[in-house]
């Protein structure tokens, strides 16, 4: 499940923004801005599409289930997200469906089908958090699937103003203030629990009778700075859009 809009987004670049930094670039690329509404909601419509792709492709998909939400431009109280039952391989522009915070399907694609989970998760998340312009969600609640308003509701204030949650028995939720941003925050969040080496080591060191050595506070702070802030997701991910782009062509934007 994906979500964009997590803070402001600030226009230095990530490594500039750091006065500690001994290479100053001079400016990274930044998100595109549009004085046409219309033609940013077409723009981000494909960047979502390219988001499933990006899914579909690293087998973050399950079954039918999980799913990326983006704000409107146009209408900022709805949000776009993909038809129940298509796969994320397969997702394409003019498949996303718009939704309204009542959860009706206003416009979109041939299938219709709206997850009630994707609802009720994203709909609260998007209304909490004005910041986010696109939410994921891909799961496996609390309790489990999530079809009660107020358990979408306490996932949205659990989350805070924060860019990730983990979701007990359910999956992985990020945020950000742009598409590649949320992406980016869950293809990382995902190969850390993957991986789960911290933990591994911790308990490997602790049956030596040993201590791991854990990064001091104030590199883990500027680490942040360098390469966690929204700027520094939204150009992380750019490789990973450029690869589906050259992979899948135009397709994904029809």
């Amino acid at each position: 499940m994906v979500t964009i809009h997590l803070q402001p987004q600030s226009r230095t670049s990530p490594a500039s923004a750091n006065p500690r930094a001994k290479v100053q670039m001079p400016k990274f690329p930044q998100p595109p801005t549009f004085a046409d509404k219309y033609a940013e909601r077409d723009y981000l419509k494909g960047r979502l599409a390219a988001a499933f792709r990006i899914f579909g492709k690293y087998g973050y998909d399950e079954g039918v289930a999980g799913h990326i939400t983006l704000r409107d431009p146009v209408q900022p109280d709805t949000f776009w997200v993909n038809p129940f039952g298509v796969a994320f391989s397969l997702i394409k522009k003019s498949d996303l469906i718009q939704v309204n915070h009542e959860g009706v399907v206003i416009d979109g694609g041939e299938v219709r089908l709206l997850n009630t989970a994707a609802f009720m998760i994203h709909g609260a998340v998007h209304k909490h958090r004005p910041d986010v312009l696109c939410d994921l969600a891909l799961y496996e609640s609390f309790n489990g699937i999530v079809l009660a308003e107020k358990e979408g509701e306490d996932i949205a204030k659990c989350l805070g103003t924060k860019k990730a949650s983990l979701l007990q028995n359910h999956g992985l939720l990020t945020v950000g203030g742009t598409i590649e941003a949320a992406v980016f925050w869950f293809v990382q969040l995902e190969k850390l629990l993957q991986y789960q080496a911290q933990l591994a080591a911790d308990a490997a060191a602790g049956g030596r009778g040993h201590e791991t050595i854990k990064i001091h506070d104030d590199d883990a702070a500027f680490t942040y700075k360098t390469i966690g802030s929204p700027m520094a997701g939204f150009f992380s991910a750019k490789p990973l859009f450029d690869v589906i782009e050259k992979e899948c062509g135009q397709d994904y934007l029809q």
